[in-house]
């Protein structure tokens, strides 16, 4: 795609012509196209999307789909909720990572994507990345929508941009949340002694809103306290979740990075010490997301299912605690 400057757009940052022009590409993605040089300006590529661009420079984008050459495909069977020709609903797992990292090269949902799909995604976020619009965390189970070709994706990123999709996730956290109701809102940034955890700040980070409700209070005198919450995200910062509850002093039942360690019960019920070690990784599920289809124009929303090890032990204090 080619565009000559005009007069009004003179002194113009390259991302910002581009956004104006491509009505299906959020600014996020001119940028990542921008630095992934794949634009020229009169016939010479540059990678800064601040480029001022002056009147007559002729711009131009390329928007090829290529192939994920270096990603291997990993054989592994994916739980999809459903699917048509722009995108798929995946329920993933626990255990699973949403697409390769440091350390962490095979066995992700990209993998598991690129073995079924090949190169019948989107690649806006790159090869290693292939329809992946958002993520969840590792030992987070549920949710996540997949873009099958680019056009899908930019117009789920303006929503997940816009803060319009919906995203409802459920938890089970020790004590309980006062008010039972209410709105977390707050900075959220690298936390300063250890750089893989986040934390809330007073000064710095980026905005982070969780609504949430408490569902149920779970209060008998053998177990400690517990509250079943459904949290609903306006934005979707990394461990979001996981940083407010603990932020509200109700951490997550077995999440060892922001949960309570060590826990020592001076009188517990044994059947559910033993529901409380078979929950694997944090007990939050990403339960219902919802968005305006990218190309049916019409809202669209799906549920799943809670995971075994978390339904076990909400079953047991649904029953121990009635």
């Amino acid at each position: 795609m080619k565009f000559i400057v005009t007069e009004k757009d003179n002194g113009s940052r390259l991302d910002i012509f581009l956004s104006k022009r491509i009505n299906h590409l959020t600014r996020s993605n001119i940028k990542k196209i921008i630095n992934s040089n794949n634009v020229k300006i009169n016939l010479k590529i540059f990678n800064s999307p601040s480029k001022k661009i002056k009147l007559h420079d002729m711009v131009e984008i390329k928007l090829l789909q290529s192939s994920p050459n270096n990603l291997k495909p990993s054989k592994i069977k994916l739980d999809i909720q459903y699917e048509d020709k722009d995108i798929l609903i995946v329920n993933k797992p626990k255990g699973m990572v949403v697409h390769p990292g440091a350390g962490n090269l095979e066995n992700t949902l990209a993998n598991a994507l690129i073995y079924k799909y090949k190169n019948k995604l989107s690649n806006i976020n790159g090869e290693f990345r292939p329809g992946i619009v958002h993520r969840i965390d590792k030992e987070t189970s549920g949710l996540l929508v997949i873009a099958k070709n680019n056009l899908s994706h930019s117009m789920l990123g303006k929503q997940f941009n816009e803060h319009s999709i919906h995203r409802k996730y459920q938890c089970l956290v020790w004590g309980v949340i006062r008010p039972l109701k209410g709105q977390i809102k707050t900075l959220i940034s690298r936390n300063k002694k250890n750089r893989q955890l986040m934390s809330v700040s007073d000064l710095k980070g980026k905005t982070a809103i969780t609504n949430y409700e408490t569902i149920r209070v779970f209060n008998t005198k053998d177990i400690p306290k517990i509250s079943l919450i459904e949290c609903n995200l306006e934005t979707g910062r990394t461990h979001q979740i996981r940083v407010h509850m603990k932020y509200k002093n109700a951490p997550l039942l077995g999440d060892n990075q922001y949960g309570k360690k060590n826990i020592k019960f001076k009188k517990i019920n044994e059947e559910f010490l033993k529901k409380l070690s078979e929950i694997k990784g944090q007990a939050l599920h990403a339960k219902y997301l919802g968005f305006i289809h990218p190309s049916k124009k019409k809202w669209v929303n799906f549920d799943s299912n809670l995971p075994d090890d978390f339904k076990k032990l909400l079953n047991f204090l649904k029953k121990h605690c009635s």
